[in-house]
């Protein structure tokens, strides 16, 4: 029981110095970060990350977040920097450097380089009076008061703060350019989000002979072997000169059975839900789904301006494509 207490004691109090060291962050959020924003925005480069060992580690996600909002970054490891990947880094970039102690001896061996070729520096540390602070354009504040490490040696409320300061950047910038959620699906087009904010209609809808159709008149006998050739649960009804008339599905058809009607010689007029709910083949595949689940119905026409049927699709289109 005792060893249960001090483990649940000891993850709160690293939860309690994380959190105060986060907090401590709201007042280093001043003009340097604004300097360090429109840095950014004005770049015509990307933003190079740098860090070693666990700053290293921050500084790759740190990146990606940038990367994945809309401003174009990538990480470079210090060390290998100084072995050829200096060559990756051109003259509009901008490196962010992130050192704790501000005196990581392979960031501070770029320095004189990085300034020879006039690449504009920021730097993320936990000591304004460093090296790496000093050599900086901007310098952001990210001390705390001391890590979660009881040693006060790991590297833990340090790195939680970096990270928090990193998010903070990015999102700035994020909000600054306007990005939008569909400029996250382009930078995420196999997550979910990037399936529903991407994926049109016409990308998942049946269409030239996939798509099961039939004139108006037409025998329901013949109308259900065009259902069953092509296999999607429905028919389009079509006009005589294309338009749209109908759409009969498998509940139509359970419908029709309960009014015991003659299935044999009905016309497919008869039973039909006449026009029905439609799409756009331009329309998001998740707007589709929408107009679904409010109708509750599972299938949709889809048509051109002129009402003439395109295509069609169903749940399990959608469901196969990720949308739902």
């Amino acid at each position: 029981m005792s060893q249960s207490s001090d483990l649940i004691q000891s993850a709160q109090r690293t939860i309690r110095l994380e959190l105060e060291a986060v907090e401590g962050l709201l007042a280093h959020i001043d003009a340097d970060f604004v300097r360090a924003c429109e840095m950014i925005l004005a770049s015509k480069g990307r933003v190079v990350v740098v860090g070693m060992g666990k700053s290293g580690h921050i500084g790759n996600k740190i990146a990606a977040t940038l990367a994945s909002t809309g401003t174009t970054a990538f990480f470079v490891h210090p060390a290998e920097a100084s072995h050829g990947d200096m060559g990756m880094i051109t003259r509009d970039d901008i490196i962010l450097a992130l050192s704790n102690s501000g005196s990581t001896a392979e960031i501070i061996t770029l320095l004189p380089l990085i300034k020879r070729l006039g690449i504009k520096l920021i730097s993320m540390t936990g000591n304004p009076e460093s090296p790496l602070a000093k050599a900086a354009d901007v310098s952001l504040d990210a001390r705390v008061a001391q890590e979660a490490c009881p040693l006060n040696l790991a590297p833990t409320s340090s790195t939680t703060a970096t990270l928090v300061l990193g998010d903070a950047l990015a999102i700035a910038l994020l909000e600054a350019r306007g990005f939008t959620a569909e400029d996250f699906a382009f930078s995420h087009p196999g997550g979910a989000l990037g399936r529903r904010l991407l994926l049109k209609v016409e990308n998942v809808m049946h269409s030239g002979d996939d798509l099961p159709q039939v004139v108006r008149g037409t025998l329901l006998k013949e109308a259900l072997m065009e259902m069953t050739h092509k296999g999607l649960g429905m028919t389009v009804v079509v006009e005589q000169d294309g338009r749209l008339a109908g759409i009969f599905t498998d509940g139509d058809l359970r419908r029709t059975l309960d009014r015991e009607i003659d299935i044999r010689n009905a016309s497919i007029d008869a039973v039909m839900t006449p026009h029905g709910k439609t799409a756009r083949a331009d329309m998001l595949a998740a707007e589709a789904l929408k107009i679904m689940e409010d109708h509750k119905i599972s299938a949709l026409v889809v048509v051109d301006k002129e009402d003439r049927p395109v295509g069609a699709l169903n749940m399990h289109d959608l469901l196969r494509a990720g949308v739902m």
